[in-house]
C-alpha cells in the first residue's frame, strides 16, 4: 500500500530554489492532511549539509542522493535515480515544482513510472485518500479539476509563487537519509558541456515577486530603460510580451506568456501590453495586476486589478517618481 507525501527538492550552484520551500510547505500540508509522513529527495553533489534545514519547512526525512555526476542537473540521470528510489518505497503522492526544470523531469518521469501526472497545478487538497489537484486549462480561462485513480504515486507539479511557503521553525531538522541508488554511466545519454550565465545578474521571472513588463507599445528596446528604473526601485525584474521579443528588443528569457515563462508575481505591471490570450495565459494567476495602456478597450484591462489609460511614457516616469517618494 503506497504511503507517505514525497517532494522533489531543486537546487542550482548549490542553493536550494525558492520553489522548493514552495512545494515542501505544500507537501506538509497534504502530509498532515493524510496523516503520513513527507519525505523530501535532495540530489546533486555535496548538497548533504543543506538537506536538514529542509525541516524547518516541514519535511520529516531528506533522502539525498550525492554524486558528482548529478551536477549540474541532467534528464537521464535525475530521472534513474528518483524512478529507483520511488520504485523502492512507493510513495502515495510525488510533488515537484512547475519550473523548467520540473517541467522537463516531471514528463519523463512520469513516463518512466508509467503514472499520470497534473502539470503545472494551483492547488491541491486531499479528498477520500487520494490527492485532488486544480489546474488552468484554455489558456487559464478555466480550471479543471484532476483526480488520480489507481495510480501510484499520485504525481503533480506546483505552479512557482502560488503556494505559500511556510515560516521557517528553527527548532525543527530533518532527518537526513543517505539515498540507496546506482546510476550507469551507458543511461548517461547527455552531458553538460558549458553552462552560459546570465550575467545581468536579474531575478528570474518566475520567482520574482514584483514584475514590471512591457509589450509593442514601448516602440523599441531602447525604451525598456524606464522600466528597468521602475522595477530596481521595487525590488522586482523586467518581463516582455511576445510581441516585444519577436521584434527582437528583450531577450527570449525575459518573455512572458504561453510559449514563454509562466509567472505568479505578488505585483505584475503591464506597460503596453493588449493582453492577448497567449500572454494572459503566463501572468494571468499574479496576485495583483496593474495595466498601463492607452486604448481603454484592450483586453488587459478586463484582467487588470487597477488600470491607467495614458502614455505610457508619461505614466511609467510619474509613477517611478512616486515610488521614489514612498521609499
Amino acid at each position: 500500500m503506497a504511503q507517505g507525501v514525497w517532494v522533489v527538492a531543486e537546487e542550482r550552484d548549490g542553493e536550494i530554489r525558492k520553489i522548493t520551500y514552495e512545494v515542501v510547505s505544500e507537501g506538509r500540508r497534504l502530509a498532515d492532511a493524510l496523516g503520513q509522513e513527507l519525505t523530501a529527495i535532495l540530489l546533486g553533489s555535496n548538497m548533504k549539509e543543506k538537506a536538514a534545514d529542509l525541516g524547518q519547512y516541514g519535511a520529516d526525512k531528506v533522502l539525498v542522493a550525492d554524486d558528482p555526476r548529478l551536477d549540474p542537473y541532467t534528464t537521464d540521470a535525475y530521472v534513474s535515480v528518483i524512478a529507483q528510489l520511488v520504485k523502492a518505497n512507493e510513495p502515495a503522492v510525488l510533488l515537484m515544482g512547475a519550473s523548467v526544470q520540473g517541467k522537463d523531469l516531471s514528463g519523463r518521469l512520469s513516463a518512466r513510472l508509467n503514472v499520470g501526472m497534473a502539470q503545472d497545478c494551483t492547488a491541491f487538497e486531499i479528498k477520500d485518500g487520494n490527492l485532488v489537484a486544480t489546474r488552468p486549462i484554455y489558456a487559464g480561462k478555466a480550471y479543471a479539476t484532476v483526480t488520480f485513480e489507481n495510480s501510484w504515486p499520485q504525481m503533480a507539479t506546483a505552479r512557482p509563487n502560488v503556494m505559500p511557503v511556510n515560516e521557517p521553525d528553527s527548532s525543527k531538522a530533518a532527518e537526513v537519509i543517505d539515498a540507496d541508488f546506482t546510476l550507469d554511466d551507458a543511461e548517461l545519454k547527455t552531458k553538460v558541456v558549458d553552462i552560459i550565465r546570465d550575467a545581468s545578474g536579474k531575478i528570474d521571472l518566475t520567482e520574482a515577486e514584483r514584475i514590471v513588463s512591457g509589450g509593442r507599445g514601448m516602440k523599441g528596446p531602447e525604451n525598456y530603460e524606464i522600466l528597468e528604473k521602475l522595477a530596481d526601485l521595487l525590488g522586482g525584474t523586467v518581463g516582455a510580451s511576445r510581441a516585444a521579443v519577436d521584434a527582437g528588443w528583450r531577450p527570449q528569457t525575459d518573455q512572458v506568456g504561453q510559449t514563454g515563462k509562466v509567472v505568479s508575481p505578488n505585483l505584475y505591471i503591464a506597460c503596453g501590453i493588449s493582453g492577448a490570450i497567449q500572454h494572459l495565459a503566463g501572468m494571468g494567476t499574479s496576485k495583483v495586476i496593474v495595466a498601463i495602456n492607452k486604448d481603454p478597450d484592450a483586453p488587459i484591462f478586463q484582467k487588470a486589478d487597477y488600470g491607467v489609460v495614458g502614455d505610457l511614457f508619461d505614466v511609467v516616469p510619474a509613477l517611478t517618481e512616486e515610488v521614489k517618494k514612498y521609499l
